[in-house]
């Protein structure tokens, strides 16, 4: 995964400016296609980051899988409505994507317009390329140590 030098500062910053700026909005994360997690909101712990990461990787990857297998052609945001709750998952970057967690009292479309306004500015700052096969067997490798 490349990107550029200060990313991960400046992410925080306009991802926590993402979540000031929209009504409801509550996290924002920017994460690779294949899960990492690159950046995070404040308000947002590490491993709930991470947690989130995997979860709107795997969204946006039955998504795109649904696209492909109906001619649904390709996804330009997915959005899961809860009781209390709506995940935005939308694509920033070649390889990459920018999920965000709002309330159930939020203003949907002002999240989805901050969201592409966010995109627009980060996302040719972004090369996120999945990790080839070594690496992710090495870094699933380090998980499992790390988990014992």
């Amino acid at each position: 995964m490349t990107v550029t030098k200060n990313a991960p500062r400046d992410l925080d910053w306009l991802l926590d400016e993402l979540v000031d700026r929209a009504v409801g909005a509550q996290y924002a994360i920017v994460l690779s296609a294949d899960g990492l997690l690159i950046g995070k909101s404040r308000e947002l712990g590490k491993d709930d980051a991470e947690h989130l990461s995997a979860l709107a990787s795997a969204f946006q990857s039955l998504a795109k899988g649904t696209g492909r297998q109906f001619g649904g052609g390709r996804v330009l945001q997915t959005v899961v409505e809860m009781e209390h709750a709506y995940l935005f998952v939308t694509g920033a970057g070649n390889g990459a994507c920018l999920a965000v967690v709002a309330g159930e009292e939020s203003d949907v479309g002002l999240i989805a317009y901050e969201m592409n306004v966010l995109v627009e500015q980060v996302g040719k700052f972004l090369d996120a390329a999945p990790r080839n096969g070594e690496e992710q067997a090495n870094t699933e490798s380090a998980s499992l140590e790390a988990d014992r």
